[in-house]
């Protein structure tokens, strides 16, 4: 007799908004920070966090069985404590902390994913702008103290890729690297901290260069880590051996990012190399699924900017005169295409 199809994969991707809701929450909530190295009971931890009795023991107990705490005994008097995992990436006091983009996820796309099909429909972003607000880095650009805060967060969402292509990519034949829309510059610094020969340069808007120049001297780097400002859509590139665009391309059009990438080639030396790190979808477009899914939200959050594979970054890329091409998978989902001069 032939086996049966099981339903368990249909309901598990149906129900995974309850567990994405119930950590996005706890982050929200500063539960891993306000354990830290603790261990508390759930009523000692729920006071802490000023919950109602009724739901500590099914919301602490659901993320123990997501594997995101860890629980000592059972009954009222067993402990909850940090895993390791959540001590390193959850807990706000850890350099690598990553639910800034989390805290992004539940006060923004989460309720914009409710407008998936009105996305897919028009083809129109389903964010602020469509309820006649100002866009999310609208607002942001326009306070330095909140902007600088925003991308203090994100470092953590960047900076597993970023270690990763610093490890991985051969800088032996290279001098320079400018990074395009270098935020804090964390990349730069990344590559500066792991080649002692590589003088780097983070590129971005006039309004984040005082936010790189800070975290670039809290990283003691500043006299190989420069910075640099401009508008890449209407200003050439600064001059480098190497020029990177981490998770840069996939914001715009193709129109658009034809012309990055065309500034790109104008601006590297000779034998130089463009490198866009991304979730880049799998060639086939069958087995990514967060860059395919990163596409989608691309769409919610852009109308026309979109998500691509190493394929097309190749074909773009040779439209221009590059002349090799490779990709170096980094960390998780997301891998460098990198295009040679």
């Amino acid at each position: 007799m032939a086996q049966q199809p099981d339903v368990a994969h249909i309901l598990q991707t149906a129900f995974s908004f309850w567990s994405s809701k119930v950590l996005l929450t706890a982050v929200e909530f500063g539960l891993f920070t306000r354990l830290g190295e603790r261990r508390l009971t759930g009523p000692a931890l729920g006071a802490e966090l000023e919950l109602h009795p009724r739901g500590i023991y099914d919301f602490f107990d659901a993320l123990v069985a997501m594997g995101f705490l860890e629980r000592d005994g059972d009954g009222p008097g067993a402990t909850y404590r940090n895993t390791a995992t959540g001590r390193v990436f959850l807990d706000r006091g850890s350099p690598r902390y990553v639910g800034g983009i989390l805290e992004m996820l539940n006060a923004r796309l989460f309720r914009f994913w409710q407008d998936l099909p009105a996305a897919l429909r028009t083809g129109q972003p389903q964010n602020e702008a469509k309820h006649g607000q100002k866009g999310m880095f609208e607002e942001l650009y326009a306070e330095l103290p909140r902007l600088e805060q925003f991308m203090g967060a994100m470092t953590g969402f960047s900076r597993i890729n970023f270690e990763a292509f610093a490890e991985k990519f051969d800088f032996a034949p290279y001098k320079t690297l400018c990074d395009i829309g270098g935020a804090t510059g964390l990349l730069s610094v990344e590559v500066a901290r792991r080649h002692p020969h590589m003088r780097c340069t983070s590129f971005d808007l006039p309004q984040v260069e005082p936010i790189a120049k800070k975290a670039i001297g809290a990283a003691g780097l500043s006299e190989r880590v420069g910075t640099a400002s401009g508008d890449f859509f209407k200003d050439p590139l600064p001059r480098a051996d190497v020029i990177t665009m981490g998770m840069i391309l996939h914001d715009w059009n193709l129109e658009k990012k034809r012309h990055l990438i065309r500034s790109a080639h104008q601006a590297l030396t000779p034998g130089g190399a463009l490198v866009a790190i991304e979730a880049l979808i799998d060639d086939g477009r069958r087995s990514n699924t967060f860059g395919l899914l990163m596409s989608l939200n691309m769409l919610i959050e852009f109308g026309e900017a979109f998500d691509f594979t190493g394929a097309d970054f190749r074909g773009w890329c040779g439209e221009v005169g590059f002349k090799r091409f490779e990709v170096i998978h980094l960390a998780g989902a997301s891998s460098a295409g990198v295009a040679y001069k």
